[in-house]
């Protein structure tokens, strides 16, 4: 008789392949259903036959040009942030910073992605931001709760009724953004014909209206403006898209990350030592694209950060043909699960793997590594079409906080339950101290 390890590949990620790689398998499964109701046919949720088209017409809008343009809200939102945190230094005990990076993400998502300030730092119980964080426990309740699914029982509970008022809210803020902004669009064209017709100077082009323009949602109504783009109802849902996908995930990796380094001071040093070397001088200045990318070991952190704790922490796919993995075939139909969370855990890949280890993620020790041994953002051709906002996102607020403030964790990671929501959060929060930097 075959031992039950002579099935099993050296590596857990190359079961994957198959499934992650094959283009024809990008339909997400079930689970993702109780979503639409908020979110439609956006990216996240949409089947492959919309999916296509539309992350086609989205991908321009993630150029390095445009992204680089962002780091300028990245940091003034940051700022705001430290400010928040300032107002923390004589906390003993701590506080809980997961809802503190939440709003900061919030408003640096609702900024860059659909022109709109909402000020959720400032502003933390607007009927938006308790909107936005009531629907996702209600569908997190949902999904764990195998009785609210049908749609017979949800449709007769005091849930359904919260998840109304709540999409109400969510809605109303998406179709007035986009209505506004379509009109501020159709404003500018006119003014530049009309300039154009007039023989007008282009110099007043390089400033004010275009200065404002804002590439995601701004990309998806101009092609409507043209007739062959999306409607204004499928552009409200990929604004409720960019928002849940853009801010939630950021949010909590940002969370993580503090705590992280809060636990483990020596990395914390690293991190600050590679930060101040590259922006000598002012510590409230933005940064540049160029120092963010020279900031090697800041990434490891951020990346090291996505091994332990995935914002995504699970993959769902329904498979439209059957798959053959190692041995088996997998038959249409089937749902396939991958945990990301424990993916990211394989100690054939990752020695030590429950350990906080940056250096993981120094070029030298990937080399050779399987490309979906890490799966942050998934991966294959429906992965994450914002990674790489999230990272120049990311890198921008931590590198504010940390040449501000020393971290330093109230509790130990090993002792924080875990939370299965939309994305993968603390239960009962994360709790660290701040102490200013000399």
């Amino acid at each position: 008789m075959r031992r039950e390890d002579e099935f099993a590949p050296r590596c857990v990620c190359l079961l994957l392949s198959p499934i992650l790689s094959n283009p024809k398998l990008v339909e997400k499964s079930a689970d993702y259903e109780f979503l639409k109701p908020w979110l439609g046919n956006g990216l996240l949720t949409s089947p492959g036959s919309v999916w296509h088209p539309r992350r086609k017409a989205l991908t321009p809008a993630f150029h390095f040009k445009i992204l680089s343009d962002f780091v300028q809200i990245f940091h003034r939102q940051s700022l705001i942030f430290a400010e928040k945190l300032a107002e923390k230094l004589d906390s003993a005990d701590g506080f809980n910073i997961v809802p503190m990076a939440t709003l900061c993400a919030l408003d640096i998502f609702c900024e860059t992605a659909i022109g709109f300030s909402i000020h959720a730092q400032n502003n933390s119980d607007s009927d938006y931001v308790r909107a936005h964080k009531e629907i996702g426990k209600i569908i997190r309740n949902r999904l764990q709760k195998i009785w609210l699914q049908p749609d017979f029982i949800f449709k007769r509970t005091d849930e359904f009724r919260k998840h109304q008022e709540c999409l109400a809210v969510l809605h109303e803020f998406s179709d007035r953004v986009v209505k506004e902004r379509k009109a501020e669009l159709v404003k500018r064209r006119q003014t530049q014909e009309v300039d154009t017709n007039n023989n007008a100077s282009s110099e007043n082009d390089n400033h004010g209206p275009r200065k404002k323009q804002l590439a995601f949602l701004d990309l998806l109504i101009e092609g409507s403006l043209d007739g062959n783009g999306l409607s204004d109802l499928a552009i409200r849902e990929e604004v409720d898209t960019f928002v849940i996908g853009g801010h939630d995930t950021t949010a909590a990796a940002i969370s993580w990350i503090l705590l992280l380094l809060g636990s483990d001071l020596e990395a914390q040093d690293r991190v600050f030592n590679e930060i101040d070397q590259i922006m000598v001088g002012d510590r409230d200045r933005i940064p540049t694209m160029q120092e963010l990318s020279e900031m090697k070991y800041l990434e490891c952190c951020i990346k090291e950060t996505l091994r332990l704790y995935p914002s995504i922490p699970l993959i769902a796919r329904r498979l439209t043909e059957d798959v053959q993995v190692h041995d088996y075939t997998i038959p249409a139909g089937t749902n396939a699960m991958i945990v990301v969370y424990h993916l990211h855990r394989d100690p054939t890949v990752f020695a030590n793997p429950d350990k906080f280890n940056p250096d993981n993620f120094l070029p030298e020790n990937c080399n050779g590594r399987h490309p979906y041994a890490y799966i942050p953002f998934s991966a294959g051709p429906r992965n994450c079409i914002g990674q790489k906002f999230a990272i120049l996102e990311e890198k921008t607020v931590i590198s504010t906080i940390i040449r501000k403030f020393r971290i330093e964790a109230v509790e130990r990671r090993e002792d924080v339950k875990l939370l299965g929501d939309l994305v993968l959060r603390p239960r009962d929060g994360l709790r660290i101290k701040v102490s200013r930097r000399l």
